[in-house]
């Protein structure tokens, strides 16, 4: 039997849900292991490489988001939170901790499987030339601080580069403001998020004067922006 090219973690408690995902992406080729509670999770990362983690948020002995803050603390792994609540703050909440996708239940299988999918396509590793990585039609050289869009170099101040270097670490991902004002900005910088809104604003200017049709900065309302590449 052929090994799996990609290894997904579910952790889920209740296990009609876990029995159903891990039959659906074993169905489609991908490993699947499942943890019932966050602890082990947390253990099986730190032992084992894993390519997606499907996380529900309430989970027995800690909740998703706790699991998804001590992840990030030594772990850039995708995460798609499984929740029974679909609350902008706790939306906002996971995306802010880390999350790169929430999928509120009930769901379907086959869209959870999607978006596996296309999570894995985003992260793919960058292909390196030289200095710089290349990620679709961007490219990156970040020891010079450089970035190109369609082999045209795009003249960036200070905190466009910072931004645009933040959306290229994560594709796909939505960031808030608050995580781009972090990566960003200095601490003595203007906290407002008008100054993100601000800074999109002359990325988006650049990159069409560059020819990127569509634009390829994407605003999810209440959320953050994310960079389809």
């Amino acid at each position: 039997m052929n090994r799996p090219l990609h290894n997904v973690l579910v952790v889920e408690d209740e296990t009609a849900i876990a029995d159903t995902v891990l039959y659906a992406l074993r169905s489609e080729g991908y490993g699947a292991q499942h943890c019932l509670l966050g602890g082990g999770a947390l253990e099986a990362l730190r032992q084992q490489a894993f390519d997606v983690v499907v996380l529900d948020v309430g989970l027995p002995d800690m909740s998703g988001f706790e699991v998804c803050r001590s992840l990030r603390t030594f772990s850039e792994v995708p995460v798609i939170f499984l929740t029974a609540r679909n609350d902008e703050f706790d939306r906002v909440l996971g995306l802010e901790l880390g999350a790169d996708d929430y999928m509120a239940k009930p769901f379907s299988p086959r869209e959870l499987v999607a978006r596996v999918r296309a999570r894995l396509r985003r992260s793919s590793a960058p292909v390196e030339q030289g200095g710089w990585q290349q990620h679709g039609r961007f490219a990156i050289d970040r020891e010079g601080r450089r970035i190109r869009y369609a082999e045209q170099p795009l003249e960036l101040t200070r905190y466009e580069y910072a931004l645009m270097a933040a959306l290229l670490q994560r594709p796909g991902a939505i960031l808030s403001r608050a995580q781009l004002m972090d990566r960003g900005w200095d601490t003595d910088a203007d906290s407002a998020d008008r100054t993100v809104d601000t800074h999109v604003k002359t990325l988006r200017a650049k990159l069409r004067a560059a020819g990127a049709d569509p634009d390829p900065i994407r605003t999810h309302r209440g959320l953050g922006y994310a960079l389809e590449v």
